[in-house]
């Protein structure tokens, strides 16, 4: 079971020498980082920006307010001010600003640079145990966060597979109802130059013109048994008579 990890802020009582009014800065800082320990974010952050007033791009003011805003759900303006804390010359509030940069990224969802600040913090504290449990979390969520990707790239995969191998059947009844084509056309071809060697049938006989032709002979056959009869007829008779 994972504890829950808080975020690590800074409360130091910041000191400008040589300041006339350093005293307000401090009252300020102090009533910011005592409104923080209340969990009174929204006064703690109104604290500090009244001493940011006075001791602009302060590192270690800018390390408190990221602390409020990170509190208050603005992960955005607390990574840049957590960035503009990694100025200092205390080496303590780098690793700190690496730490906390890495807990932003996590709180955003982005694991792959939180791991890398993490990482810088145990660059600068390598027995920091809150940054050694954050940074094996970190890698955790990336691999969960990772595992949807490949099951998309997979699902993609096939997908192409199964659209290339659609292709390729589609591609391979194209040419084979081509060919079927190309071999009819063939055969109707060879159809047609073998009609055309060929002599030309009969046209086939209408029954009218049947029957004109056999009227027609009646006719002849007619004429010509009348012939024969009168030809019977007046034909002279040879014969002897007794």
């Amino acid at each position: 079971m994972c504890r829950k990890k808080s975020l690590l802020v800074w409360l130091s009582i910041l000191f400008i020498a040589g300041s006339v009014t350093a005293d307000d800065h401090i009252d300020a800082v102090e009533k910011g980082n005592q409104a923080y320990s209340e969990q009174d974010y929204k006064t703690a952050l109104e604290q500090y920006h009244v001493a940011e007033t006075e001791i602009p791009e302060s590192p270690e003011l800018e390390y408190n307010v990221a602390g409020a805003l990170y509190q208050q759900g603005k992960y955005e303006e607390a990574l840049d001010k957590f960035t503009r804390s990694l100025n200092s010359i205390d080496i303590g509030l780098e690793g700190r600003g690496h730490y906390n940069i890495g807990n932003t990224h996590y709180r955003m969802g982005d694991y792959q640079n939180a791991i890398l600040s993490y990482e810088n913090a145990l660059n600068i504290n390598p027995d920091d145990v809150d940054a050694k449990f954050n940074l094996e979390l970190a890698r955790k969520m990336m691999k969960e966060q990772m595992k949807p990707e490949e099951q998309q790239q997979d699902q993609q995969q096939q997908q192409q597979e199964q659209q290339q191998q659609q292709d390729q059947e589609q591609e391979q009844q194209e040419e084979q109802d081509q060919e079927q084509q190309n071999e009819q056309q063939d055969q109707q071809q060879n159809q047609q130059d073998q009609q055309q060697q060929q002599p030309q049938d009969v046209q086939e006989m209408s029954k009218e013109d049947a029957e004109r032709i056999l009227n027609a002979l009646k006719d002849d056959e007619k004429d010509i048994q009348e012939k024969l009869r009168r030809h019977r007829v007046s034909g002279s008779y040879s014969g002897k008579d007794w």
